[in-house]
């Protein structure tokens, strides 16, 4: 546990942010919990993660996103790891919230010189009826610039992704 390597999570401490500045100390090393001497609040160390309170460790739970990533059906992920089924869509919807916040803050609240932008949409059927994804990619650097969802192949649908780009 080096606390060089961590800065305080609170918004409203002025040095949140900042690592290297000596500000960290260890508050409990079994909880892996620090502290910052600025605000004296605690924290832990996976506070704003996909790990954030859970009780178990964070390589099971990136192997089954890791499987859930690449279509392994949940009750199979269920099956091999002795979880329950809530506890699986729960690892899932809270890795997807976290992508998605990442993603927010690193590339739509970048500017970025978007000199070609390529866009599709592809068609994804279910067993209920089909819906419609749109997404985009700059072409130079092949980074996903953004994607929606909509059930109608439409206007509004073109008009969210440039919107979101």
């Amino acid at each position: 546990m080096n606390p060089q390597d961590i800065f305080c999570p609170n918004i409203e401490c002025p040095a949140r942010g900042q690592t290297n500045k000596g500000n960290i100390g260890v508050h409990s090393q079994e909880e892996q919990r620090f502290v910052c001497d600025i605000c004296e609040q605690t924290f832990t160390i996976t506070k704003g993660t996909i790990f954030y309170r859970l009780r178990i460790a964070s390589e099971t739970v990136m192997r089954v996103v890791t499987l859930l990533a690449y279509g392994c059906p949940i009750q199979a992920i269920v099956k091999a790891f002795g979880l329950d089924e809530r506890t699986v869509r729960d690892w899932w919807q809270r890795a997807g919230k976290h992508c998605q916040a990442v993603h927010e803050q690193k590339v739509e609240q970048t500017h970025l010189d978007l000199q070609q932008v390529q866009a599709d949409e592809i068609k994804v059927k279910r067993q209920d009826g089909h819906f419609w994804m749109a997404l985009a990619i700059m072409v130079s650097t092949r980074l996903w610039l953004g994607g929606v969802v909509s059930v109608h192949r439409d206007l509004n649908l073109i008009q969210a992704l440039t919107d979101k780009i």
